[in-house]
């Protein structure tokens, strides 16, 4: 059940008040993270955190690309891809989080933004080096055929039609087209249509790949129980042999989009009802 009660401005601004001393408190608390970075000959760059506390490693690789850079009719190509990318490589057969798991990986997955993807796990430090080659194998010999493609693709619809059946799912789909102009990378959510989804060909995520998923697109994280030097071995043994692609920044990853800003006038208030 429901309660409501009626709150004086007094309270709100003093609970804003608490709320604001509360974060500039925190923050001035931040502690400061210090990292080491270099970029290997094939645009891959690499930031070390060292921490020597607990025996583990956190591995996070971060593919600048994301749904703003789809196209019409290409919408949920890179939350698509993040589910591909768990299909097996050349080297590794079959599926990643099996294989991550029985190094002793945890907190394993991948997330898609607007502008970003990226793929993580926590490893014990004697595993880093296995987990390393996973990543570099994905990166450098992916391999993509239609099973894997139309295997992915029914788990992503899947995943559509659970959100879109929670109440009020609806409104993120509307929300994200009444803030962004048209034409505007956002205009459309992360994980696309269903049409779209349903259209996307083997030649397609191809393409993806060839274009946003090169090291020089790529940035890897290292955080934990390893020195910058022998970080960096492990990366140039791994990562190194990767021919440097793409040679220039893709199309709506590392450009800078244009500054803008959402209007506030008008009549913004609209009325909708679930089916």
């Amino acid at each position: 059940m429901n309660v409501f009660k009626r709150v004086s401005i007094a309270e709100m601004v003093f609970c804003g008040a608490v709320l604001t001393c509360s974060l500039t408190a925190s923050h001035a608390q931040d502690p400061i993270l210090k990292y080491e970075r270099f970029i290997l000959p094939n645009g891959l760059t690499v930031l070390i955190h060292e921490d020597h506390r607990v025996p583990i490693v956190a591995v996070d690789i971060w593919y600048h690309v994301g749904s703003g850079s789809e196209v019409a009719g290409k919408t949920g190509f890179a939350h698509l891809f993040e589910h591909l990318m768990f299909g097996g490589s050349e080297h590794v057969k079959g599926p990643y989080i099996p294989a991550m798991q029985i190094a002793g990986a945890t907190s394993l997955n991948g997330t898609t933004t607007t502008d970003r993807t990226n793929f993580f796990e926590v490893v014990p430090v004697a595993s880093l080096e296995y987990a390393l080659f996973l990543e570099s194998d994905r990166m450098g010999h992916f391999v993509l055929n239609q099973g894997t493609l139309d295997l992915q693709r029914g788990v992503v619809q899947n995943e559509k039609r659970q959100g879109e059946n929670q109440p009020y799912a609806v409104a993120q789909e509307l929300t994200v087209k009444s803030t962004y102009p048209a034409l505007h990378p956002y205009l459309h959510t992360v994980i696309g249509s269903m049409d779209d989804l349903n259209a996307a060909s083997l030649d397609d995520v191809k393409t993806w790949f060839a274009t946003y998923y090169g090291p020089s697109n790529a940035t890897l994280t290292l955080a934990g129980d390893i020195t910058p030097m022998a970080a960096r071995k492990l990366v140039e043994t791994y990562f190194g042999s990767i021919p440097l692609w793409p040679s220039d920044s893709p199309p709506g990853s590392l450009g800078v989009k244009d500054d803008w800003t959402a209007s506030s006038g008008g009549a913004g208030s609209r009325c909708y009802a679930d089916d």
